[in-house]
């Protein structure tokens, strides 16, 4: 297990950007102890079910907001009232924008510094996002709307998540992924292939690849083409055609340095009046993303039983892991220093092939 200063990325232990906490079903409406980005904080949602994330430890003295059972003030139900939560210790309640709003023994006296550090989170796709910033400033980069998730009745099946748990490896060695040409082939069972390319678009990193597959291609689809993006360093993007288009996402989230959660979840488009009953076309979705998430899971053998690698023995043919690397360290450093990283990769490297339109 390797920090973020073996890796020489910049001035801060983890990046800046949305990344996945949780997968919405997981978590009910009382308070959750979370741990992200080395990090004790605590999820809830209010009566609205709107999601709440805030610091664990309450500013009074320290005592841990989700971790009590015995509490009256757990007891009684009352931990959770309207957007609000109170800490189980002396019963002060904070608001959803961290403000303690009630202090039961002390109607007229509250402290303006009296105040739980809370974290921009949103629930999209079945998921819970948070925004981390290592400078507290506002987000500066979409969250992706995964519209596929609102398209159901288009025949987009929804997606499950699956959760790989934590890895001891750091996240640059998950994102070089883009650039591995190379691995194509002995990993993922590719055969045949035609064009590999990178796109470096400023916060967005993509990877376009055609191939065969021992598999999932045959004598009349002989071609898999993926379009595979990042948006932002921690939520990956696939956009899959078949006879049934998917829609994969792979979320990986630091958890300490040196060590990062990864999860897994794929939407396919089936019709409805293709002549399979729902259930047929929940069954065949559900086929599809096991399919997904055993190719993942070769990658992750092979990330959980690596050593660091902080300078790769690169060979041309392997991809550009170098301007991979350049391209993510601006998630590492203050934002005014991105443009400066993005200016020195932006634009196409070809590692395979000419031209994608005749490859394909």
């Amino acid at each position: 297990m390797a920090g973020t200063a073996d890796y020489k990325l910049g001035s801060f232990t983890y990046p800046r950007g949305w990344f996945m906490i949780a997968d919405a079903a997981t978590l009910d409406a009382g308070p959750t102890t979370l741990h992200f980005f080395g990090k004790d904080m605590v999820f809830y949602r209010g009566e609205s079910g709107k999601p709440h994330l805030v610091h664990a430890y309450c500013p009074h003295m320290g005592a841990h907001i989700g971790h009590n059972s015995t509490s009256y003030v757990v007891r009684d139900g009352d931990r959770v009232q309207g957007e609000s939560i109170r800490c189980p210790f002396h019963g002060w309640r904070f608001g959803p924008d961290g403000q303690c709003d009630d202090i039961p023994y002390s109607p007229n006296f509250i402290p303006k510094a009296a105040c739980l550090k809370t974290y921009r989170v949103i629930e999209r796709a079945g998921i819970i996002w948070m925004w981390h910033d290592p400078e507290g400033g506002a987000p500066d980069q979409e969250l992706p709307p995964f519209t596929q998730w609102d398209q159901e009745a288009d025949g987009w099946v929804r997606w499950l998540v699956d959760d790989f748990g934590t890895l001891p490896i750091h996240p640059i060695e998950i994102v070089d992924n883009m650039a591995d040409f190379g691995h194509m082939s002995p990993i993922h069972g590719s055969v045949d292939c035609r064009y590999f390319d990178n796109l470096f678009e400023d916060d967005r990193l993509v990877q376009r690849f055609d191939a065969g597959h021992r598999t999932l291609t045959d004598g009349a689809s002989g071609v898999l083409s993926l379009d595979t993006w990042y948006q932002g360093p921690g939520i990956l993007q696939a956009a899959m055609q078949g006879a049934y288009p998917s829609h994969m996402l792979i979320a990986h989230t630091p958890v300490a340095d040196g060590v990062v959660r990864l999860w897994h979840a794929l939407m396919v488009k089936v019709p409805r009046d293709g002549g399979t009953d729902e259930a047929g076309r929940i069954a065949l979705a559900r086929a599809y993303q096991r399919a997904s998430r055993d190719a993942l899971g070769q990658d992750v053998e092979i990330w959980a039983n690596k050593e660091p690698s902080f300078n790769p023995m690169q060979i041309p043919a392997d991809g550009p892991y170098g301007k991979v690397r350049i391209w993510y360290r601006q998630f590492y450093n203050p934002r005014e220093e991105a443009e400066a990283f993005r200016r020195r990769v932006r634009g196409q490297v070809v590692t395979f092939g000419e031209d994608r339109a005749s490859a394909a």
